[in-house]
């Protein structure tokens, strides 16, 4: 059995959807790296859909402003259909505002539900 290249797929979602900030990008993105289905569990939300998933990523990068961007910490790793990839996110040139992990169930090559970790403030 081939293992999956688990940052193949995380790191776009990281790069291509939660920091992609044309809407038509955005959605082709999740198309691509999404299964047709997909749920998205954030702390205070389940996000069903690939539709609802582009609308949030879109929301969430209005409210931080047009340099906040999220930055993958290593390489996305993973093993029997789940990987998991480090993250932090803040203004480009400012302090870290928020730090993390995405975790991906893989199913057929795509992302069918995404787990968003967020780590405590200190």
């Amino acid at each position: 059995m081939t293992e999956l290249d688990y940052d193949h797929l995380l790191r776009p979602n990281l790069e291509h959807v939660f920091n992609e900030r044309d809407s038509g990008k955005r959605k082709a993105a999740i198309a691509d790296l999404y299964v047709e289905e997909p749920v998205m569990y954030e702390p205070t939300a389940i996000v069903r859909g690939r539709n609802e998933i582009a609308r949030i990523a879109g929301e969430l990068l209005e409210r931080f402003g047009p340099t906040f961007t999220f930055v993958p910490d290593g390489i996305a790793v993973g093993h029997h259909d789940i990987g998991c990839l480090h993250w932090h996110a803040g203004p480009k040139d400012g302090p870290v505002a928020v730090t993390g992990m995405d975790v991906a169930e893989i199913v057929e090559g795509r992302i069918s539900r995404l787990w968003v970790m967020l780590n405590p403030s200190s």
